[in-house]
């Protein structure tokens, strides 16, 4: 299944995202964190509170998924400029 690139502005985004792209490839918890070097404990912590994910488990993380990280300037619609 292909994911949409996905736009965030927040943390709890980022966790609602990983944990839907974890999910729609049938990934347990437990998988995802053999995969990133986590205990299955701290990857259903950090789905609910991935403010707390440093850069290196979040690209981790993404590799594990088969995700993109991708950074770029805002656009409008988030900025609120017409």
């Amino acid at each position: 299944m292909v994911m949409a690139p996905q736009l965030l502005a927040t943390a709890t985004q980022l966790g609602a995202v990983l944990q839907a792209a974890r999910k729609s490839q049938g990934m347990t918890q437990s998988a995802l964190a053999g995969h990133i070097g986590l205990s299955q404990s701290r990857v259903s912590h950090l789905e609910l509170h991935a403010h707390e994910l440093s850069l290196e488990q979040l690209l981790a993380w993404c590799a594990a998924l088969g995700l993109e990280l991708s950074l770029g300037k805002m656009s409008a619609l988030w900025t609120g400029t017409p």
